[in-house]
């Protein structure tokens, strides 16, 4: 079951805005998966929850790798991170959120395709 629905998503614009960086800059974000995006409706969109304070949250860059070297792909991962994970009782951008980091890539390594 995908949260996607829940998800509150974020357009380049409105990520300049927020981090007060240049579009090139947030693009550059997303392509070393400091950030992770999807095009919904022809549009590349951010999870809201993949920010704390203004900025990417850090765990989302290491974590994207463990799954990126589990054979995800980026848009897997951001599916993954934003889907409810029994394993971790809840969502991983949650879990991460929460201060879980090391179980969320635990379960994310597990996980190899």
């Amino acid at each position: 079951m995908t949260d996607a629905a829940e998800t509150d998503w974020l357009t380049v614009p409105d990520l300049v805005e927020r981090l007060g960086e240049s579009p090139s800059r947030i693009r550059k974000l997303i392509d070393e998966r400091h950030l992770l995006a999807t095009r919904i409706d022809g549009v590349l969109k951010v999870p809201a929850a993949f920010l704390r304070d203004d900025a990417p949250l850090p765990e989302i860059h290491g974590t994207a790798m463990v799954l990126a070297d589990a054979g995800f792909t980026d848009q897997e991962a951001l599916e993954w991170l934003i889907t409810a994970e029994d394993s971790l009782g809840t969502t991983p951008i949650a879990a991460l959120l929460a201060g879980r980091k090391s179980e969320v890539r635990r379960v994310a390594q597990a996980l190899a395709l």
